[in-house]
């Protein structure tokens, strides 16, 4: 009996054991499951740009509602969410409005501007075949749709880069142009380089969060500006609806930018989405002779960045204008200049003729309250050494509002003013000579 009864405990005590023991391993089982799930719950959302999985502004009327508000304040000073914006002039590529516009910022999908630009400078024919790789078809976040082995243009991968803020567009491009993506952001950089955009740099071709992956909202709107010379890209930005060829069959696709068609003006040109960038928006307006880029970066919502968007051109339209201030310059260098005669010295001529140099732009925008305010300074030497050349600097003409120089032009020397010779001394001294005696004799026949 006693032999039974501890048979029977050590049985006991082995299913005991074993069951705590299968318990453990599934507890182990179900934790890694569990970390499996969040890693391709979260993955997405951390690294790559999620324009399609952000709540969309269907609502129509909101965006209405918001420019209407926007127009009814429009002369109060905008309070923004977006943590970094600028509104940006391209006639005269000044600042018209800012808030740490120099700050560097992650940017999200706006990177595609750069890669969109460098892709068009650099295939000749569009009409090209790109086949997809694992890497492109592979890639996370905002997707074309593309699969391994698929056909499709460069023409096609630039609209769904650019309209649907496909990643995998992205890559498939870098790699056929670059010949790999690593080789395709040199390109970016360099490009950024020649630019002169010292305060951007590129990591990835698709914009996906990296530490050293950044730009401003200034330079970013630079980028724009650049970009937007190029008619093809131009046309893409501006395009609402689009039907890309993949293997020979058709695909529909839709411009993200919310603003497009809705904004009066409105004709480009990109949105963006990471955890790390937060919501960002570039767009592109014209009104009359006023043509400017906004920039919003680092904004909470979808909303907020609309909003900011819309409160910050409205801002600018309503109280700026895009002056021409040619004739206020011509009109007060002619009027400066017939008053103050510049003399030589041991110079061929008494006087030398002077102009103003080269002005890349005469054109800006001014607040409205402003341009009754407008200063021509002129400062000059009024004496200069003989021999001196043609475009030799000898003062500057400054136009200022409310004391700060927005035009900064050089006047120059218009023609070559040699020394004199011996020999022009020599027939100077007759001429005086035969002056003075002529009036010593008329002097003489009056007395």
């Amino acid at each position: 009996m006693k032999k039974y009864t501890n048979k029977s405990l050590i049985t006991k005590c082995a299913f005991r054991e074993k069951r705590e023991r299968n318990g453990f391993f599934m507890k182990k089982y179900m934790t890694y499951i569990l970390i499996f799930l969040c890693i391709i719950v979260i993955t997405p959302q951390v690294f790559a740009d999620d324009e399609d999985l952000e709540e969309e502004i269907n609502d129509t009327a909101w965006i209405y509602e918001q420019i209407e508000a926007a127009s009814s304040n429009a002369t109060d000073e905008p309070n923004i969410n977006s943590r970094s914006a600028v509104v940006y002039d391209r006639t005269s590529g000044e600042v018209i409005w800012g808030k740490d516009e120099k700050s560097q910022r992650k940017m999200a999908s706006t990177t595609k501007v750069m890669t969109s630009i460098v892709v068009i400078e650099n295939v000749k024919d569009l009409s090209q075949t790109v086949t997809i790789s694992n890497k492109a078809a592979g890639v996370g976040g905002s997707r074309l749709g593309l699969h391994t082995g698929d056909k499709i243009t460069v023409n096609d991968l630039l609209y769904g880069l650019m309209l649907e803020s496909g990643n995998d567009c992205a890559i498939a491009l870098g790699e056929y142009v670059g010949n790999s993506v690593e080789n395709f952001v040199g390109m970016m950089n360099e490009k950024a380089n020649n630019l002169g955009l010292s305060n951007t740099h590129f990591v990835t071709v698709n914009g996906l969060d990296a530490d050293e992956h950044y730009t401003t909202a200034v330079e970013l709107a630079k980028l724009t500006d650049y970009a937007l010379k190029n008619d093809k890209f131009k046309n893409i930005v501006g395009t609402k609806n689009y039907t890309v060829t993949i293997n020979g069959y058709g695909k529909a696709i839709d411009n993200t930018n919310e603003l497009l068609g809705y904004l009066d003006g409105v004709y480009g040109v990109k949105t963006g989405f990471t955890n790390g960038a937060n919501r960002c928006l570039v767009t592109s307006v014209k009104r009359g002779n006023m043509d400017i880029i906004s920039v919003v970066l680092g904004a909470d919502t979808k909303k907020d960045r609309t909003r900011d968007s819309i409160e910050i051109i409205e801002y600018a339209y309503t109280n700026y204008k895009i002056v021409d201030v040619t004739q206020n310059i011509e009109k007060s260098f002619e009027e400066w200049k017939n008053q103050n005669r510049v003399k030589t010295i041991k110079g061929i001529s008494k006087y030398v003729d002077i102009e103003l140099g080269e002005c890349d732009n005469k054109i800006i925008p001014i607040k409205n309250e402003n341009i009754k305010d407008i200063e021509i300074n002129i400062n000059s030497i009024k004496i200069v050494d003989a021999p001196i050349n043609r475009g030799e600097k000898i003062g500057k003409l400054e136009l200022k509002i409310n004391n700060e120089t927005r035009i900064s032009i050089d006047i120059i020397i218009a023609e070559d003013v040699n020394k004199k010779d011996e020999k022009k001394y020599f027939f100077e001294i007759l001429s005086n000579l035969k002056e003075y005696y002529k009036r010593a004799i008329i002097h003489t026949y009056e007395i």
